[in-house]
């Protein structure tokens, strides 16, 4: 009976809001279209633009530096570093049978490419979007198309899939020559 009565008052106060006209108070559209304006328009100078330019240089080179230096003590170095998971490698092309309406179009929005890789859904929690991973075959045939390369994680399998991976590759023949396969896959940090 209380929830009926708190119902009833509820709905009296809104109409009785209503009629007194009581609308709440929006700032004029010049102010707000100015507002927009200065956000949107940042002048940028030559030597701004020249300052941001050698400040990328330097952080470019630094990168490099640090990149081909290894540290003496160091019995073993590899890059690879984080989640590993073993999963059922197979390959796609973008044909409209193995894709959906847009098949040169990845989930993420960008263009299928060599190196662009689709994880079923279940993985995406451990490697989402945009992850770098390095795939190590475990099925005991040489791949050539596996080896020391670095691919990124851009598309989804459908959802009937499971700890599946599907890489991407040019023709249909590639694809059906690489078949089905075991693998390791690890994120690159």
């Amino acid at each position: 009976m209380s929830h009926v009565l708190l119902r009833w008052m509820t709905s009296i106060a809104c109409v009785m809001t209503a009629l007194a006209g009581a609308t709440p108070v929006l700032p004029d559209p010049s102010l707000a279209a100015a507002a927009v304006q200065s956000a949107l328009s940042v002048p940028q100078t030559a030597s701004s633009q020249a300052e941001a330019a050698t400040l990328r240089a330097a952080a470019v080179a630094q990168t490099e530096a640090a990149s081909r230096t290894v540290p003496s003590d160091t019995v073993a170095y590899t890059p690879v570093r984080g989640k590993v998971a073993i999963v059922r490698a197979t390959a796609y092309n973008s044909i409209p049978n193995q894709t959906d309406s847009t098949p040169f179009i990845t989930a993420t929005g960008t263009r299928t490419r060599p190196g662009v890789v689709a994880l079923s859904r279940d993985l995406l929690r451990q490697f989402p979007y945009g992850s770098r991973i390095m795939i190590e075959d475990l099925s005991g045939r040489y791949s050539a198309q596996l080896k020391g390369r670095v691919f990124i994680v851009e598309d989804t399998m459908a959802a009937r899939k499971t700890n599946s991976l599907d890489i991407w590759m040019t023709t249909r023949s590639e694809a059906m020559r690489f078949g089905a396969r075991q693998v390791r896959i690890t994120a690159v940090r």
